[in-house]
């Protein structure tokens, strides 16, 4: 927003008024003086925001009665009246005349972006009627402008429902949500990436110039019969449709078959190249309304012809400067490209890194995790291992014992036998029945000897 600047730098007189000028996305606030003239305050606002292809626009005002009208250039601001409900008068910057083809004229960026601005405006008002695909296609070049590249990590859903991107009349045609359209327009707005804004601004504007209703200022007309028409205004030439229809005109007058235009009154005259043709006769509701219509088409009839003639200096001059810029833009991008691709590469190799980090750092917490249990079975084996040492030492002790107990019973038993023979061969005389008790009991030992080795053997 500017304030306080007098046009041309000249000083500023004791009186001045405060000026609102608007386009579609910003605010301009001037004091002019209060003598200044129209051509003054446009082009403070054009050089303001840097615009040079001047011959599109004008600003345009709500006068005292309640009708829109274009600022005279050559007359004071103060003379032209304009309604004062305000203290502040508030003039709106806009595309007065239309470019044939866009991409051959619009030379720059500025020029271009108000182009895009008021034509998708006129498009989601419905002032020019664009059928379904051509909407969404349309509205998927306004986000890229508005939001650039399509990035699925940081969309977030019903990002776009809750914006006007579609025509309310496309909308009530078919039964479908906000997060379908929403859906829809996604696929296509995948499809722009690596597009800068003002390569889809004007992927917008050549689709939208192509629609029947672009770029035609229309007026209600009657012809002498009373039959009410609609009279079109375009770059090319004039067009009268039927009333039901602005799509399609019934006749068409080109500029160069236009031989000369005037009005008297409330009635019309156009007059054809072709002098044995009838001249073309109508009639507006208002005489302000026909001097209108005679601006547009002075206006449009002098472009049509300059179109026709070699570039100006001053606009070769535009053309190569906007080149340039576009070259030297376009070496940014692609070094801003590049620099992106390899911080994604870096981003996605760091990514990569971690998650083989992760996966190591996985992997050695199993691996210890493996080692302490094996530490711990290894602890337990040898628990084991010793505890089995210790029985078999107390088993072999144990057999060693039963080994000299066997020995000395053997021992024992061979004595008693000893005795038991040497009893036996003795003479009967000699004391029998005390020898027989004794080897009596002699041979009891024995017996329980015997009985004892083979228990202790299988024991054992």
């Amino acid at each position: 927003m500017i304030d306080n600047m007098p046009p041309f730098g000249r000083k500023k007189s004791g009186k001045s008024f405060p000026v609102k000028v608007c386009t579609l996305d910003a605010e301009l606030e001037f004091n002019l003086e209060w003598r200044a003239t129209g051509r003054e305050l446009f082009d403070l606002v054009c050089r303001t925001i840097g615009l040079r292809e001047t011959w599109y626009f004008g600003l345009q005002y709500e006068d005292n009665k309640g009708f829109m009208s274009w600022l005279k250039l050559d007359k004071k601001v103060q003379d032209q009246n304009i309604s004062h409900s305000n203290t502040t008068q508030t003039f709106m910057l806009l595309a007065k005349f239309y470019a044939e083809d866009v991409a051959e004229e619009l030379v720059q960026e500025v020029t271009q972006h108000l182009f895009f601005l008021q034509v998708k405006q006129a498009i989601l008002s419905m002032d020019i009627y664009c059928p379904p695909e051509a909407s969404v296609l349309l509205a998927s070049y306004a986000v890229q402008a508005k939001y650039g590249d399509y990035d699925e990590a940081t969309y977030k859903p019903e990002m776009l429902s809750s914006e006007v991107l579609l025509p309310q009349r496309v909308i009530g045609q078919y039964q479908m949500t906000p997060e379908m359209w929403e859906d829809r327009i996604k696929i296509w707005y995948a499809d722009h990436r690596g597009m800068s804004r003002d390569e889809a601004e004007m992927e917008y504007l050549k689709i939208a110039q192509d629609l029947d209703m672009y770029g035609v200022n229309y007026f209600p007309i009657t012809n002498k019969k009373e039959t009410e028409l609609w009279l079109g205004v375009t770059a090319l030439g004039l067009n009268v449709y039927e009333r039901e229809n602005k799509l399609a005109p019934n006749i068409t007058f080109t500029w160069a078959e236009i031989r000369h235009i005037s009005f008297d009154d409330k009635k019309f005259i156009l007059k054809t190249v072709d002098k044995t043709s009838p001249n073309f006769v109508f009639f507006s509701k208002k005489v302000r309304m026909n001097k209108l219509i005679l601006d547009l088409c002075i206006g449009n009839h002098d472009l049509f012809m300059r179109r026709r003639k070699p570039d100006s200096m001053e606009l070769q001059q535009m053309k190569a400067q906007a080149k340039e810029e576009k070259s030297r833009r376009q070496i940014e991008r692609n070094k801003l490209a590049r620099e992106k691709q390899l911080r994604e590469a870096a981003e996605r190799d760091r990514a990569e890194m971690e998650q083989r980090l992760l996966h190591y750092q996985e992997e050695i917490k199993l691996a210890n995790e493996a080692l302490r249990r094996s530490e711990e079975t290894a602890e337990l084996l040898a628990e084991k291992s010793k505890v089995a040492e210790e029985e078999a030492m107390l088993l072999s002790q144990k057999a060693s014992e039963a080994e000299q107990e066997i020995t000395r019973i053997r021992l024992s038993a061979m004595k008693v036998m000893s005795t038991i023979f040497h009893l036996f061969r003795l003479p009967r005389s000699s004391g029998y029945p005390t020898k027989e008790l004794s080897s009596l009991h002699h041979v009891q030992t024995f017996r329980s000897l015997t009985e004892e080795v083979r228990t202790r053997g299988h024991t054992r």
